[in-house]
């Protein structure tokens, strides 16, 4: 017993001469697993659908990836074209610009695009260089058809927009609360009955959930829409889809049955 307070009053001093030490146990995916058990009873996660079961095998080709920190996974780029190739005149939403990756490659099948990101002046707030700056839509703002917007998605006036979004990508701040509040504020101003909604970083990897994103959008999400909440397997994303899907609760590690043939050639930009 004695151990236990002894350790307990460590923890508590090292707490209060280092509070960042406190982010490790907010963020801790184990505690966020037990609170996703106790809540919802979630206890495997979101039930996985195969990725080759949403669209047809034809193939896609990205024309803007760059193999660096704070991207997507090829998968999760593919994902998002795809998906925006079959929506007829497809209006695409996303918070969370970066490099502009994604809003690019979704552009060339998209009839128009909208990303949402921290102003200049914020992003330098949060102590971010230079080169961060000049990073963000570093790929994307060029396209005609895509609409760079400027403000903190927790304050953002979506109603001037006074639009509705077939496909919509959430991938601003992953931590609970910004995952939670975009969830909330795309739902209750962005969707139409048929939008199809994605969440990037619902895994750390394709077989390791994030239990604090996949916490947010439960939180975020009315409980009769959560029979509607999937991941996507070979991505780190999950889904809204207004149409059932066919999934399951896979095994992991899983044995691969599929492969996927990749060509890969470099340009400057």
């Amino acid at each position: 017993m004695l151990k236990k307070v002894y350790k307990t009053c460590r923890a508590i001093i090292a707490i209060i001469n280092n509070p960042w030490l406190l982010n490790l146990i907010l963020e801790d995916n184990n505690l966020w697993c037990k609170y996703v058990i106790s809540k919802y009873d979630h206890k495997n996660g979101l039930p996985v659908v195969q990725i080759e079961d949403l669209f047809d095998k034809s193939g896609e080709t990205l024309n803007a990836f760059a193999f660096l920190d704070g991207g997507s996974l090829v998968t999760d780029y593919i994902l998002l074209k795809k998906l925006a190739s079959q929506i007829s005149n497809c209006s695409y939403f996303e918070i969370g610009t970066w490099r502009g990756e994604s809003a690019k490659n979704v552009s060339e099948v998209a009839n128009e695009c909208y990303t949402l990101n921290l102003s200049d002046k914020e992003i330098r707030k949060l102590g971010k260089n230079e080169n961060y700056v000049n990073s963000i839509g570093i790929f994307s703002n060029q396209s005609e058809n895509i609409i760079h917007l400027k403000g903190n998605s927790f304050s953002y006036n979506f109603e001037k927009l006074n639009k509705k979004f077939d496909l919509i990508f959430i991938d601003g701040d992953h931590h609970f609360e910004s995952v939670k509040n975009d969830t909330l504020r795309v739902f209750e101003h962005l969707v139409h009955e048929n939008t199809i909604v994605v969440w990037h970083d619902y895994g750390f990897s394709p077989e390791k959930i994030r239990y604090e994103v996949l916490a947010a959008i439960l939180d975020g999400l009315p409980e009769e829409k959560h029979k509607n909440l999937y991941s996507i397997s070979n991505t780190l994303c999950a889904i809204y889809s207004p149409k059932k899907l066919n999934a399951d609760f896979p095994m992991y590690p899983i044995i691969p049955k599929k492969k996927f043939r990749l060509s890969v050639y470099i340009e400057n930009i």
